[in-house]
């Protein structure tokens, strides 16, 4: 397992290198000198833990904790506030803002420790309550919440970077004709199969799949060209097939197939995470009126 990534913000350099010397052989850690650095790293970067102290020249601690609660993709870091005064209403200031904790200077290293793990542990247990409200309680994978706040995160991550993002809609050829003739079990176990086989394929980190709703799937590939995913779609097209589930009331195959639209951050029409949904519905459509079991992107 990885280990915790944790943010050190400090003017003074000292700080910075005893606060990573305490937390090094534990943690993986990064520094930052002021406030505006800071949120460019947290932005940037998965941080686990953000140690930020609270009076630097430019953007204060306060300023850094107030931009990171304003934006989804860092709202939820815990913060704990470095600070050389021991005030009772700085601190309840601090907290009524959404830090965590407060660690005072001079640091004792292991209360740092101690006070670090205590917060690294909450929110372990908190990302494991938002896994398990954000799986899909059927096909086990990612459910639409997830896809609804992710795709979002993901624009706006790719935007900032210039970088290209594409989106597979994935659909069962015939769906309710293998329901209605099988039985809801067997739908269910085909579900799970067809869910399976498409996460197994799209395991690169930056990538997630979810079930976007019913019989469709959804798949967000960042970075990556179109070319690139029209590839990865035929690969996923071939491995629901190669599958070989028997669907002998299909007018399509004699087993399960899949249709796929595909559509491009950098698609004619696109221009937020909205339209890139609706680009790749409008794909998945001409893949099933061109008969479907095929893929079709622009």
């Amino acid at each position: 397992m990885e280990r915790a990534l944790i943010l050190v913000v400090d003017d003074d350099p000292l700080n910075l290198v005893v606060l990573s010397q305490t937390l090094q052989p534990q943690y993986r850690v990064m520094t930052a000198r002021n406030g505006e650095e800071a949120l460019t790293l947290s932005a940037q970067h998965p941080v686990d833990l953000i140690l930020l102290d609270i009076k630097m020249p430019g953007l204060d601690g306060y300023e850094v904790l107030k931009h990171l609660k304003n934006q989804s993709d860092t709202q939820s870091i815990p913060v704990i506030f470095i600070s050389a005064n021991d005030s009772h209403a700085d601190e309840a200031k601090g907290l009524e803002m959404g830090a965590m904790d407060y660690i005072t200077k001079p640091f004792s290293p292991p209360i740092v420790q101690v006070r670090v793990k205590n917060q690294l542990t909450i929110k372990q247990k908190n990302d494991l309550l938002e896994k398990l409200v954000s799986i899909d309680g059927l096909t086990e994978i990612n459910n639409r919440r997830f896809f609804d706040e992710n795709i979002a995160k993901e624009w706006r991550r790719t935007a900032r970077s210039n970088e290209e993002m594409v989106m597979l809609i994935i659909d069962i050829d015939h769906f309710k004709l293998f329901n209605d003739n099988y039985g809801h079990r067997a739908g269910d176990e085909c579900l799970k199969l067809v869910a399976t086989t498409i996460k197994s394929l799209c395991q690169r980190g930056s990538d997630f799949v979810a079930r976007y709703g019913g019989e469709e799937f959804a798949a967000v590939f960042s970075p990556c060209a179109l070319e690139d995913a029209i590839k990865q779609a035929e690969r996923l097209q071939k491995a629901i097939y190669d599958l070989m589930i028997p669907h002998q009331f299909s007018p399509t195959s004699d087993y399960v197939t899949i249709s796929i639209g595909v559509a491009s951050s950098r698609s004619e029409g696109v221009v937020d995470e909205n339209s890139l949904i609706e680009v790749a519905d409008k794909h998945l459509y001409m893949a099933k009126e061109a008969g479907r079991n095929q893929v079709k992107a622009g």
